[in-house]
C-alpha cells in the first residue's frame, strides 16, 4: 500500500479481473483505487479480503499500466475520506463523500448491483433510494442486509453519468 504498487486480483463471483492501488485496509475490506479495462482510473471499490483469489503483487503488466496512465497525465487518487472499520462505516462514510454508492449482494444476486443514495444504516441493514439505469430514481427505500454485501463502489464514471442526468432523488 505505501509503495503505491498496482495489484490484480480474481473473485469467486467476477468473470473477469480487478486491478487497482490499494490506499486503505480495514480489518475485513480494503479499499482500491479502480484501473479500468481502458486504463483509466475510475473510482474506488471496497473488496472483502476473503474473496481474493489470485493476487498479483505487482500486476503482471504493471510497467505497461503505469507507464499509460503516466502519459496520460493519470496519478493515483487519494484516498477518499471513507473509514473502514465496518461495512456500516464505510456505507455511512462514502455516502458523506460522494452522492451515489454502489453496493453488490454477489452470494444473493449475483448479477444485480444496487446503486443509489444511502439514507440510512442500522446494525443490521442498509437504506437507499436507488437509481435504475435509466438515471430515474425509485420511489420509496429499498433495503439490504448488510451480511449480504460482498463489495461497495463509489466515486466512478458510472456513478456520475447516472447523477448528471438523473439529478438528486425528487429533482
Amino acid at each position: 500500500m505505501r509503495r503505491k504498487v498496482l495489484i490484480k486480483f480474481n473473485r469467486p463471483f467476477d468473470a473477469g479481473s480487478t486491478e487497482g492501488y490499494v490506499l486503505d485496509a480495514g480489518p475485513e475490506f480494503f479499499l482500491i483505487a479502480n484501473v479500468a479495462d481502458t486504463i483509466h482510473f475510475d473510482g474506488f471499490s471496497c473488496f472483502r479480503y476473503k474473496d481474493v483469489r489470485k493476487l498479483q503483487v505487482p500486476a503482471k503488466f504493471a510497467p505497461f499500466i503505469e507507464d499509460a496512465l503516466k502519459k496520460r497525465g493519470e496519478r493515483v487518487p487519494r484516498k477518499p475520506k471513507v473509514k473502514l472499520s465496518s461495512i456500516n462505516d464505510i456505507l455511512l462514510t462514502s455516502a458523506h463523500v460522494f452522492p451515489l454508492v454502489t453496493i453488490h449482494r454477489e452470494r444473493v444476486a449475483p448479477d444485480v448491483c444496487h446503486i443509489g443514495q444511502i439514507e440510512g444504516v442500522s446494525k443490521s441493514k442498509v437504506a437507499l433510494v436507488e437509481i435504475g439505469p435509466d438515471a430515474i430514481w425509485e420511489d420509496g427505500l429499498t433495503t439490504y442486509s448488510l451480511k449480504e454485501i460482498t463489495q461497495v463502489q463509489f466515486g466512478g464514471a458510472y456513478e456520475e453519468a447516472l447523477i448528471l442526468v438523473g439529478g438528486k432523488p425528487g429533482s
